[in-house]
């Protein structure tokens, strides 16, 4: 059977042509000697297949694949050849004048129409009418190189109009243009072809170099992310076999401590008992003496009483120690730290706040002169002029801030905003009744619940003082969390789903409204708008 070769066969993946001194590497893969080397010299540790992604842990030994080289010239001498019939022809054309076997030209005449060897070309050389004559590199039908309108040979090349000429176009249409000889205008896009293919192949090198920086920059995720998850369970592990042995270890210390508790209490029980029963006997022997007797008889029976006091201690100061365990709200306070460590790493309950999203637009009445929202109230930008628009009593004055349409009163909210590409901004909640005219102070205590970037780098809650929070180096989606009746407000990095911060034990007494400030433009640092984005969740 007949084997097909095509051009995908003998095509280097790397430099798309075909083969030069191919090498096959452990997978199977072919490529050129000089094109796989290049491409593993960029890399340290792994060398992976341009192709397949295999990867080698040591560098393969590369050997030209005498076999496939052989193919490959074959297919250059067979297949290019019959592609490019001009390029063939360069170095096939034949004497017009030999009458045997023919032998390839050395010259063509372009006034006789004919291609000549160095035997038939003499006459050329000798003769002084045929010395005039205008010799070229041998070419093949010559015809398709004439001048249809003059006959004459198409030597010359307008810059112009981009077009083959002949002496006698030059002279006629194109006598104001640029005209050049066809080898200088061929010199001149073979520099040029040169240039663009080595700007191709350096482009082809750098994107080469940005697919290996990106697939090493996923194996570098990769293995972050298992080391990030490894560490986890570890700490997980550990914290959860602590808690168990502490747990146990407790549940022993509060049994032996009940247990001392337990013998001390009925070391007073027996020690009280012993009392009673002195001072009932007591109580029996005065029992002797009856007081209705008469006063003779009663003296009588007392004087002869020996009566001994009983003894006993005074009980009155002293009690059983009920404060040696740890009060419950001890218990509680460790539970909410533990929790908010862990939520700043990644919080568990981010879903079921999520679950309480509502549907927020800006309005556009509220926001400074300075600020633009875009027409479905989804967006906002800081511009450089001053919009001309009336300036309502709900408008910002002196402050780049808008707020939300809908103001919330009750119950528990939620909404994202994304503050990507960002460098400035603020976000939170707001009353109703705070001052939108001059000067603002971002604090509880004048009705804002807030957190806020400046600079790229300098993160904080607005509490009244400030606490400066750390800086998320990733942030691109704060999530905003409500509940109106607990008087809580928390951040979150949505795309971390870990928490920034919380408000807590607000005490919010009217209607509050989500708000937000793009900051200054900053000459285009901080231009990216504030977008409310859609809220999407897993149950």
């Amino acid at each position: 059977m007949a084997s097909v070769m095509t051009e995908e066969n003998f095509i280097c993946s790397i430099c798309l042509s075909v083969f030069i001194k191919p090498t096959s590497i452990p997978c199977g893969h072919n490529f050129c000697l000089g094109c796989i080397t290049k491409y593993w010299n960029t890399t340290n540790h792994v060398f992976p297949c341009p192709l397949c992604k295999e990867e080698f842990f040591g560098r393969p030994k590369l050997r030209v694949n005498s076999l496939i080289a052989e193919m490959a010239e074959k297919f250059k001498s067979t297949f290019q050849q019959k592609s490019d019939p001009e390029q063939a022809g360069n170095g096939n054309v034949f004497c017009d004048k030999c009458a045997g076997a023919k032998v390839k030209a050395l010259k063509t005449c372009i006034v006789c129409f004919m291609s000549y060897c160095e035997t038939h070309l003499e006459p050329h050389q000798r003769i002084l009418s045929l010395k005039k004559h205008k010799l070229i590199e041998p070419v093949e039908n010559l015809e398709s190189r004439m001048c249809k309108t003059h006959g004459e040979y198409l030597e010359l090349f307008c810059q112009k109009d981009q077009e083959f000429l002949c002496q006698s176009c030059k002279d006629s249409d194109h006598t104001t243009h640029k005209i050049v000889a066809l080898e200088e205008e061929a010199q001149v896009r073979k520099t040029q072809l040169v240039r663009e293919k080595k700007h191709t192949d350096q482009m082809i090198e750098e994107r080469l170099q940005k697919i290996w920086e990106f697939q090493n920059s996923m194996k570098a995720n990769r293995d972050n992310a298992a080391e990030v998850l490894s560490c986890s369970l570890r700490v997980m592990t550990a914290v959860v076999d602590y808690m168990k042995r502490s747990q146990a270890e407790l549940s022993e210390v509060i049994e032996m401590k009940q247990k001392k508790t337990e013998k001390e209490a009925k070391g007073f029980i027996k020690e009280l008992e012993g009392e009673i029963m002195q001072i009932k006997q007591q109580s029996l022997q005065l029992n002797q003496v009856s007081l209705d007797a008469d006063p003779f008889t009663l003296l009588e029976k007392f004087i002869s009483l020996t009566i001994m006091p009983p003894q006993v201690k005074e009980w009155s100061d002293v009690t059983l120690n009920r404060d040696q365990f740890i009060a419950q709200g001890a218990w509680a306070k460790l539970e909410t730290t533990i929790m908010r460590e862990i939520s700043m790493v990644c919080d568990p309950d981010l879903k079921e706040k999520q679950q309480h999203a509502v549907d927020v637009s800006l309005d556009p009445d509220t926001a400074n002169l300075y600020l633009t929202v875009s027409a479905d109230g989804k967006q906002v930008t800081h511009g450089d002029r001053k919009r001309n628009l009336p300036d309502k009593p709900e408008r910002f004055g002196n402050v780049f801030n808008v707020l939300a349409k809908d103001g919330f009163s009750a119950g528990k909210f939620y909404y994202e905003v994304q503050v990507k590409d960002k460098t400035q901004w603020n976000l939170g909640l707001a009353n109703q009744s705070i001052n939108r005219k001059g000067d603002m102070r971002l604090s509880p205590m004048h009705g804002y619940w807030t957190i806020w970037l400046r600079n790229g780098h300098e993160f904080q809650a607005n509490a009244g003082p400030a606490v400066n929070l750390p800086v998320r180096e990733r942030l691109q989606k704060v999530g905003v969390f409500v509940d109106y009746e607990t008087g809580q407000v928390s951040f979150y990095d949505v795309d971390a789903r870990a928490h920034i911060y919380s408000f807590t034990g607000c005490n919010f007494t009217e209607r509050i409204f989500p708000f937000f400030s793009p900051s200054v433009n900053d000459g285009g640092k901080n231009s990216a708008p504030l977008i409310i984005t859609p809220v999407k969740y897993e149950n």
